[in-house]
């Protein structure tokens, strides 16, 4: 039954996979996507290093929930500009990925106190390590490619 709880894990590395390798790269992005979708990262590395740093409690469940509302109102920030920049196949991504953001969180939450107790899941606990180091090597790679290596064709 555990299992149930990653299907929206699984969902976000496919949605933000094809939005990432096929959208991104085909049309680039530019200087306030390249700042902005590491930020967006980094809010959801946040959570997720929270719960496994921090042990299940009220007090924390509090910090956890405004980690998460923080970084679902942040992951919106570009949807203004965005209508400019990408095609109407990229905005549904976008809102599938906002739509399943809160459901990750939710879930991660959910999560939590399993792998923090007693008796937890071991395999649930490497579950949720796999994801944050995933999380991230994504953050690094956003940062160092589009901020470092990628060089902007329209600009040659």
């Amino acid at each position: 039954m555990e299992f149930l709880a990653l299907i929206p894990f699984f969902v976000q590395i496919v949605a933000i996979n094809i939005d990432e390798f096929y959208f991104h790269i085909k049309r680039g992005l530019p200087k306030w996507e390249r700042l902005g979708h590491p930020l967006d990262t980094l809010t959801v590395l946040a959570c997720f290093a929270f719960i496994l740093f921090f042990p299940y409690s009220s007090l924390n469940l509090k910090i956890y929930i405004a980690l998460a509302l923080f970084s679902c109102i942040f992951v919106t920030k570009d949807e203004f500009v965005h209508k400019e920049c990408c095609p109407a196949a990229e905005q549904w991504l976008h809102a599938l990925l906002f739509l399943n953001h809160p459901l990750v969180l939710t879930a991660a939450g959910l999560i939590w106190p399993i792998i923090h107790g007693d008796a937890g899941s071991a395999w649930l606990k490497k579950a949720m390590w796999a994801q944050t180091v995933s999380i991230g090597l994504f953050f690094c790679y956003q940062t160092i490619y589009w901020n470092i290596l990628w060089k902007d064709k329209a600009a040659e």
